[in-house]
């Protein structure tokens, strides 16, 4: 069965807002293990306007971000029961493939591969277009309680 969750269950899950949100849905995922979630490029990115005007290509560096907050909303998942926030920590061996134009959709698949002392979790992230790998990289999480935070 498919469990996706829609842009309100993301912001209810994420304190990332626009212009730095950037999963529009999850599609699917399973808890303690992965996640497909979903970005859609599209011209009205604020980012196109410099990145290239004339040749608009999605910044690596911002797909890597993409991918890290699918990761955050896998990680957080593994402790529905809790009020919590994931902090991205680390990311290593990080590749660019091919580029992300407008009207791409981001397909954004991230697996933990570690957890450690149940507040540490490893997670490989890797973003698809048209079932092409484009991005990808490991990232590292350290879950936090939000009273914590503030």
């Amino acid at each position: 069965m498919s469990k996706v969750i829609d842009i309100k269950g993301i912001l209810n899950r994420m304190p990332h807002r626009y212009p730095f949100l950037l999963v529009d849905r999850v599609l699917d995922y399973e808890l303690g293990k992965w996640i497909k979630a979903l970005k859609n490029v599209t011209i009205n990115e604020p980012f196109f306007q410099g990145h290239f005007p004339g040749e608009p290509v999605m910044p690596g560096v911002l797909q890597i971000e993409a991918l890290a907050q699918a990761g955050g909303i896998l990680a957080c998942a593994t402790h529905e029961d809790r009020d919590i926030i994931a902090f991205f920590m680390t990311v290593n061996n990080c590749k660019f493939r091919k580029m992300v134009v407008p009207g791409d959709q981001l397909i954004l698949n991230a697996e933990i591969t570690k957890v450690m002392r149940g507040s540490i979790i490893q997670v490989h992230g890797k973003g698809t277009v048209d079932d092409k790998v484009v991005s990808e990289g490991d990232f590292m999480f350290s879950i936090v309680d939000r009273a914590d935070v503030k």
